[in-house]
């Protein structure tokens, strides 16, 4: 064989080159290294990335300095309610506030204000109307509830023929249910159609007697005739002609409610916090906070009934 020609590379030959090669690495690498000193501790490792990271969102600064972002409103609301109650009756004025932008239709609230005054059948305070706007298809609905608009110049009022509705130190408008005949003039005055009359109606009406395996009507009527504490009296319905029966009923501001320093059950039952309360009168309040803000309308204003239920576009 000519001695220009070389011998073929063999498998052996190539793996014999890699195995020198990162030995020779290594060395290099091992005579950079310092020892370390005795009792010296070694360095710890970096931390990872993705370790660091709670950390560092933990070390952030919040997002917002919103006081509304750091408590829920309820939370807020109840302390105010506190610090009104304080005050004299006189210098109070309760308002409420609807943010028709956060309102879902649910019907939370006008389910709450049922159970809560054990409303019969046709007696609604808190409806929440429904409105379809746009043109399809870009249609949306609108919700809007209505309590009753606790008017400053109520004009229901001024039409009962025994002076059975007034305008309490509060300034909610109250119904006085003993000296109410019945007559529903203020129904037909309300602009808001916030009045509704008992009928003294059941929901189990009609329903069996003695049935087997049913409950009854005598057993299934027993949650409605249980009394109600509205205006802070006992008002049982056990199916007589007393009051409520035969009255003209309305919503209140749930005054038995604020009268134990709670909020009416409308607002506490809101899931999109949509509702607020409390007194307009408190510089420091939410709800004056709110009201003065230009998106804010009130229903009918032009007939000049100065409603106290506000409303955020």
């Amino acid at each position: 064989m000519a001695e220009s020609e070389k011998a073929p590379t063999t498998r052996r030959d190539v793996l014999r080159g890699l195995g020198g090669a990162l030995g020779a690495a290594l060395a290099v690498g091992a005579l950079g290294r310092r020892p370390a000193a005795e009792g010296e501790a070694l360095a710890a490792p970096s931390r990872p990335l993705a370790d660091a990271r709670p950390q560092a969102a933990a070390n952030a600064a919040p997002l917002t300095s919103d006081p509304l972002a750091q408590e829920d409103v309820l939370v807020r609301m109840e302390r105010e309610l506190t610090r009104a109650l304080a005050k004299p009756r006189e210098q109070r004025r309760w308002v409420m506030v609807i943010d028709l932008r956060k309102c879902v239709g649910c019907n939370s609230c006008t389910v709450a204000c049922v159970a809560e005054n054990k409303l019969p059948p046709g007696v609604v305070y808190r409806p929440v109307l429904e409105e379809e706007i746009g043109t399809y298809p870009n249609v949306t609905r609108k919700f809007v509830p209505r309590p009753c608009m606790q008017c400053d110049n109520p004009p229901c009022t001024l039409v009962c023929p025994v002076h059975a509705t007034w305008k309490n130190e509060d300034g909610v408008v109250v119904v006085d249910y003993d000296q109410c005949i019945g007559c529903r003039y203020c129904i037909t005055a309300c602009p808001y159609g916030a009045r509704t009359f008992d009928f003294g109606h059941f929901y189990t009406s009609g329903t069996p007697q003695g049935v087997p395996s049913l409950l009854g009507q005598d057993a299934a009527d027993d949650y409605e005739r249980l009394a109600n504490a509205e205006y802070g009296e006992s008002w049982p319905r056990s199916g007589g002609d007393e009051s409520p029966v035969g009255n003209v009923r309305k919503c209140h501001f749930c005054l038995h409610r604020l009268a134990e320093g709670m909020l009416p059950a409308c607002v506490t039952t809101c899931i999109g916090r949509a509702t607020l309360f409390g007194d307009a009168n408190d510089p420091d309040s939410l709800v004056a906070e709110m009201i003065a803000k230009p998106n804010v309308m009130r229903l009918k204003e032009e007939m000049g009934t100065a409603p106290r239920v506000y409303y955020l576009l």
